[in-house]
């Protein structure tokens, strides 16, 4: 089989004994976090940590892992969706006081972020800075 260059990178998904392809979701939208005074379980059965890399995510499967950038100032930080939400209409993540803090995004509140999943095995979760 021949590849194009140029073509979306896929990621490998293995159900049972049939992998199939499955291109990266790619979203853009607006971020909120959970409040410092947050404390309880997760959609997952996790119990939230307030310094874990973690995010709400409506529907992206529980372990997805998720690059988020703030495109104005370039900091990114790595996510694995653990919760789900957010529940207010206009958002797409709600992410860890953690991460929040890395983009610098507990100041403002909300923040316009670029989210991407990546499966790539040496995807690193350490934050990344401009």
């Amino acid at each position: 089989m021949k590849f194009r260059s140029g073509l979306a990178a896929f990621a490998v998904i293995f159900s049972g004994n049939l992998a199939y392809a499955q291109p990266p979701h790619r979203f853009t939208g607006i971020a909120a976090f959970y409040s410092p005074d947050y404390a309880g379980r997760t959609a997952s059965g996790e119990r939230y940590d307030p310094g874990k890399f973690t995010a709400a995510h409506r529907s992206l499967p529980f372990g997805t892992r998720l690059r988020v950038t703030d495109p104005r100032s370039r900091r990114s930080v790595v996510v694995v969706v653990n919760d789900r939400g957010p529940f207010t209409k206009g958002r797409v993540l709600d992410l860890s006081l953690a991460a929040a803090k890395v983009l610098r995004m507990t100041g403002r509140g909300l923040m316009r972020i670029t989210a991407i999943s990546e499966s790539d095995v040496n995807f690193t979760t350490e934050p990344t800075k401009p």
